[in-house]
This record gives C-alpha cells, sequence and structure tokens, in this order.
C-alpha cells in the first residue's frame, strides 16, 4: 500500500443544508465510511455544501477537478431523485470525460438487494481529468449504502485515473487485485455485521441483514424469541436524542399561539415602557417647585387627564390636573397626590349639567417629585434584551404579556414539530362506534388517550385513523402519514405475533432503521423506535421518526411519557427535556418487579406536611387502563424485588399537575 492516501472531497447538493450546514447529516456518515471502512486508504480533503444548483454544483466540481490538487475522488450526495429540484446527474454528465457504468451498476445492485425502490435512484459515475467523479443519494443512509457497496473497488480506479501503469497493477492477476482490495468469493459469505446500514468491511455483495421477521415466511421459520436485545431505558433515551433532528427555527406572529415555543433569538425592546410619563394612582397632578416643597393648599383644578390617547393643557406652578391611574402626566407636572389625601373645596356645573370640582385641598406635607409617577422607561428601557434565546415561551403568559408591551410584532422560535397518531390491528374499532362489540373487537383506547397526551404537551396532532394487520395496508398508511407529519406515534403490532408487522414493515418496506426493538421496563419493554429517509417538498433528504409502542394502554401512555416527550422537546428547542423528577414519600408498601425496572402509576399530592406523597392508582397490568386514571406521577422502582417500606423515599417523574390534600 501507497503511504500516501488517496483524497475524497464531499459535495453536499441541498437548499435546505446551503442556507443552515447544520442541518446536513451525511457529510459526517461518508467522512466516517472513508475513515472506517476504508482500509486506511482514504483522507476527505474537504467537504462543501451548494444549492440544488446546476450551476453551483458544477462550478464547485469544476473547481476541484481542473485544479493544481484535484482530490482523487468526488462523492456528491442529493439530487439524483426525480423531483423538479433533482438535477445533479444533469450537472455532473455534461463534466465527465469518461462514464464509468460499471460503478453505476455495482451500486444499483446492491441497492436492489435491499430495497426495490433503488431503481427510483438516477446515478452518474465517471471520469473528468484525473478525479473520479460518483454521485449518491440524498439520504444518508442510502448514500453511506451506495458508498460502501464499492469503496473497495475505488483504490484500484482512482489510481488508474491518475495515470498508474495499468501492466504493473495487474502484473499478479485478478486474484492479486482482489486480494489487495479485500474482495472476492471468499470474502462474500462472511456475515453482515453493522445492522444500522447492513453492511461489515467486506464488499457490498451480500443482501441487507433484516433483524425483523419476514411476513412471507411460515410461523415455523420466523423468531421464536425477540432478536433484538433488551437496552436500558438510558440507553434508549441516548439513541432517541442521537437521532432526534436539531431545532429549525421560523419567524411567526405574538400572539396567543406562541404559547410552548421556545425562543430562537435575544429579543430587544423596540421601545421604552412606559413610553411615556404616567400616573400610578388615581388623584392630582401636581407641580412642586424648588421654593414649593410643602404641597398643602387650595389649588385650582385645570384639566382632567384619564388613561387614554390625547394631549392635555401644561401645568403651571399653582395650579393641578385631575388625573387617573395609567395616564399621561401633563407637561410641567412633577409628580401625583393620590385622592385619598384630599377633599373638594368648591364645584361648579359643566356644561352638560355634571358636577365638577373647581378646587380642591391637597393635605399631604412634602410632596416630592417624582411621587407616584412611572417615568419614561421605568419598567424597560428601549434597547434592553427582555428575552433570551431558549426561553419557554409559557402560558402563564407573562412572556407574551412582555413582547406585547414592547411593541413587538413577530418574534423567532423553534419550529415545533406535527405528530401523527395511528392504532393497528385488526382487532381495533373505533372507541365512538355505536354497535356492541364482537367477540375478539377492541375499542380504540390508546388513539384518544395518547392524542390527548401529545396535544397536552403543546403540539399538533394528526388523527391517522386504524390501519389494519396487513402489510400492504400498513406500509401505505405509514407512507401517507410521512407526508403529513414529522413524528409518527403508532400502537400495537410490535410484539411476536404474525400479524405484528409493524418492525418489518418499517425495515423491509420503507427502508428505515430500527435503532432498538425492547427495552428492559415494565411496562412497555416491546417498545420500538426507527427512522425513515423521506424526501420532503423541497426535494430534500430527512428522517422521520416512527415511535412503535405497545398496544397495551398503560405501555402506550408511559412509553409515551418516557420516549416520546423527550424527542419532540429536544427538536423544539426545550430544554432541559423529559419529565420533572421529584422525591415522594410512599404512603404504603410497594414490591418491585425482580428483573425489570418498573414506572408504577401513582397519584402525587402535597401533604399538610409539606412533603409530597405517593399513592398507587392500583392494579398495575400494562392493559389495565384504570391504572391511569388520575395518575399525575410515575415512581421509579428499581429491579430489586425487594418491599419497599411506607414512608420511604423514592423518586417519581411529574407527568401532570400536582395536587393538594
Amino acid at each position: 500500500m501507497s503511504e500516501t492516501k488517496l483524497t475524497a472531497a464531499i459535495l453536499i447538493v441541498s437548499d435546505t443544508a446551503s442556507r443552515d450546514p447544520s442541518t446536513d447529516k451525511a457529510a459526517p456518515i461518508l467522512a466516517d465510511v472513508f475513515n472506517q471502512y476504508g482500509s486506511n486508504q482514504w483522507a476527505v480533503s474537504e467537504i462543501q455544501i451548494v444549492s440544488d444548483d446546476v450551476v453551483a454544483i458544477q462550478r464547485q466540481v469544476v473547481k476541484w477537478c481542473d485544479g493544481e490538487r484535484s482530490p482523487n475522488l468526488i462523492v456528491t450526495t442529493g439530487g439524483t431523485g426525480f423531483t423538479l429540484k433533482d438535477n445533479t446527474p444533469e450537472a455532473i454528465n455534461p463534466l465527465l470525460h469518461k462514464h464509468a457504468t460499471g460503478l453505476i451498476h455495482g451500486m444499483l445492485a446492491a441497492s436492489l438487494e435491499i430495497t426495490p425502490f433503488a431503481v427510483m435512484s438516477r446515478p452518474v459515475a465517471g471520469v473528468r481529468n484525473k478525479s473520479i467523479i460518483i454521485t449518491l443519494p440524498g439520504s444518508p443512509k442510502g448514500a453511506k449504502e451506495n458508498l460502501l457497496s464499492i469503496l473497495k473497488q475505488l483504490p484500484h480506479a482512482c489510481k488508474q485515473a491518475a495515470g498508474e501503469d495499468s501492466r504493473v497493477a495487474h502484473a499478479g492477476g485478478l486474484k492479486t487485485l482482489e486480494g489487495q482490495a479485500g474482495i472476492g468469493p471468499d470474502k462474500m459469505a462472511q456475515p453482515l455485521q453493522h445492522h444500522s446500514c447492513g453492511h461489515d468491511n467486506s464488499a457490498h455483495t451480500a443482501p441487507k441483514a433484516y433483524i425483523s421477521n419476514d411476513p412471507t415466511e411460515g410461523a415455523a421459520q420466523r423468531h421464536r424469541e425477540s432478536p433484538y436485545p433488551k437496552i436500558h431505558v438510558e440507553d434508549a433515551l441516548q439513541l432517541i436524542l442521537q437521532h432526534t433532528p436539531t431545532p429549525q427555527c421560523i419567524r411567526v406572529p405574538v400572539n396567543s399561539n406562541l404559547v410552548g415555543c421556545v425562543l430562537a433569538e435575544d429579543v430587544q425592546a423596540e421601545e421604552p415602557v412606559p413610553a411615556f410619563r404616567a400616573s400610578i394612582m388615581d388623584g392630582y397632578a401636581v407641580v412642586v417647585t424648588q421654593d414649593n416643597t410643602n404641597g398643602k393648599g387650595i389649588f385650582p383644578v385645570t384639566s382632567v387627564s384619564h388613561a387614554s390617547p390625547g394631549e392635555t393643557p401644561a401645568l403651571q406652578p399653582g395650579q393641578i390636573a385631575r388625573i387617573t391611574t395609567g395616564a399621561p402626566l401633563p407637561a410641567g407636572a412633577t409628580s401625583v397626590v393620590q385622592i385619598e389625601v384630599t377633599e373638594i373645596v368648591t364645584k361648579i356645573i359643566t356644561d352638560n349639567g355634571e358636577e365638577e370640582e373647581r378646587e380642591v385641598r391637597i393635605k399631604k406635607d412634602n410632596i416630592m417629585p417624582g411621587e407616584n409617577v412611572r417615568e419614561v422607561g421605568s419598567d424597560v428601557k428601549a434597547g434592553e434584551t427582555i428575552l433570551r434565546k431558549g426561553e419557554l415561551l409559557t402560558a402563564v403568559g407573562g412572556e407574551l404579556g412582555l413582547l406585547a408591551s414592547v411593541g413587538r410584532r413577530e418574534v423567532l422560535v423553534y419550529k415545533k414539530p406535527t405528530v401523527g397518531v395511528l392504532s393497528t390491528g385488526d382487532e381495533i374499532v373505533p372507541h365512538d362506534r355505536p354497535h356492541s362489540l364482537r367477540i375478539g373487537e377492541v375499542r380504540d383506547t390508546n388513539r384518544p388517550t395518547v392524542t390527548a397526551a401529545v396535544r397536552g404537551w403543546g403540539f399538533e396532532v394528526v388523527d391517522l385513523g386504524i390501519a389494519k394487520d396487513k402489510q400492504d395496508t400498513l406500509e401505505q398508511s405509514l407512507r401517507d402519514a410521512m407526508r403529513k407529519v414529522d413524528v409518527i406515534i403508532t400502537t400495537g403490532g410490535v410484539s411476536m405475533g404474525e400479524l405484528d408487522l409493524l418492525k418489518p414493515t418499517i425495515e423491509r418496506s420503507l427502508g428505515g432503521t430500527i435503532h432498538f426493538g425492547r427495552i428492559s421496563m415494565k411496562p412497555g419493554m416491546p417498545t420500538t423506535f426507527a427512522t425513515v429517509p423521506f424526501k420532503n417538498t423541497a426535494g430534500d433528504m430527512e428522517d422521520r421518526l416512527f415511535f412503535s409502542l405497545p398496544g397495551n394502554p398503560a405501555s402506550a401512555i408511559v412509553t409515551s411519557h418516557l420516549f416520546v416527550l423527550p424527542s419532540l422537546q429536544r427538536s423544539s428547542g426545550v430544554n432541559p427535556i423529559g419529565l420533572p423528577k421529584i422525591q415522594v414519600i410512599l404512603d404504603h408498601d410497594v414490591r418491585p418487579d425482580p428483573t425489570r425496572p418498573e414506572y408504577h402509576r401513582v397519584v402525587v399530592t402535597a401533604g399538610n406536611d409539606g412533603l409530597l406523597h405517593a399513592t398507587s392508582t392500583g392494579g398495575q397490568r400494562s392493559s389495565r387502563v384504570g391504572s391511569l386514571k388520575g395518575a399525575n406521577a410515575l415512581l421509579c422502582l428499581p429491579a430489586t424485588g425487594e418491599l419497599i417500606a411506607t414512608g420511604e423515599r423514592i423518586q417519581a417523574l411529574m407527568m401532570g399537575s400536582l395536587l393538594s390534600q
């Protein structure tokens, strides 16, 4: 092997990433492919991002290929599909001096082993000057799979393109070349070891190693035990957060719809509060002079100032004006005397027949300048930072009120994801169906329950209905869901039965990656988390998150709070994330499960002793909907099987509002 490494340049083609590079996920994944699987032969020399524009793509590729230090390999990712913005093949084709159709066939053959939808890709490969150029899909997962499928052959191709003597390179024959590249018949039968992408360090000739059951096989050929390892709750949460998209910013009007949003910018006051000198109370505006600080005496009332727009005549020393709370002080006024320390001396009849004071006696001594006056900017100064990036706009109203008070019309916040909720199962019928249940039918408890929980967290929810236990029907329901929402929550269909089709549908039909399929917890062990690549309306690839929760109602709600909520909070900019942790006093004995950590539904109340007390909701069977009634917290029980006695302190997670005795 030559001591000099081959150089690779990565070009990301994406309108979204060109505007916000932090949204790109493909570059680090491709760089990792070269580092991890490149047999120490590669160095990534440069990474650039351009928009979905033919000229921009060509300009960058030509700059690389025609420069003095051209890279051996250029890989692009994005823009190879069929949407109007997919122009990468059209940009690259005219630049090629030679076409490399064999590389294209290699990528397509490998991709077709994974998904029939590989036929929708339009890869291009070839040579310009001394650089090989290859276009990869926009999906980070697809780009990785395509690159891995030909990575072992690329060093030989790049060396030839750079001018290596072909006779010398082929002197040892084909078997020598295959041995140097680490490929050949003896290498192909090695098992796949990297589930998340379905590849190992051998050539990309074997099909993807699916873990889920094959729905087309008979019951005797299916797994008898779950092939998914049980992982800890903390590890599951870490995987979820690792694959949760970074928050995206949007500018929105300042109104009540902002409740639950997180600011994505510091906010400065555009004007002072108050914007004028205002009275703090009802009374009389007065002029305090240096030679008359006493204030006592009888004064004529020359005008009235109400808390409404308009001008009032200026006050002269010796004059006073009746004023209401919040009204602007007349010009010349220095202070306000509250009405309680005054009395009317004489009255007049106005033109409309009402009595008004003509003269008023002030009984207060030592009136000070500025007394009972809100000065301009005394609450908020113009230009002052009133709210910081990362602050949550709550339903209490204080943050919205502050924004409104300074005249802020729009604000930059983190966009909240839209969530879809889907129930699955042939046995599931709408909860409000008027007819009696037939044997085997179950009313849909999960969809309205989970929907209510997600809405309670402040997120928009789309009702995705009920999907039957048929793979084509389920697949279509999930594809439709990905067009409507960012996050899909499903319930049911994740256990070991022959009709539990969610895992194989996500993995085999949608080309998704199942990051975990079981968690060591009670309830909720079959909880599944997956990501599925999806091309949005702008033509950019992004992941849709799938939370496939167990069908039992208690399991669905518990796992929603433990796993779905933190992900939604993270993608919305909320920090800290997850349910608040508290310490509670047990009001009765509890015996935990001996093998799995348990999340026991309880009612937490603030006692008269100033402590928080926890009382169980009763039987904790995962199918028992009643265990959710009144529950506002989850006891975190360790997997010891040992009794925890009444009066002991234990950690709990708050799901709802605290109650009082």
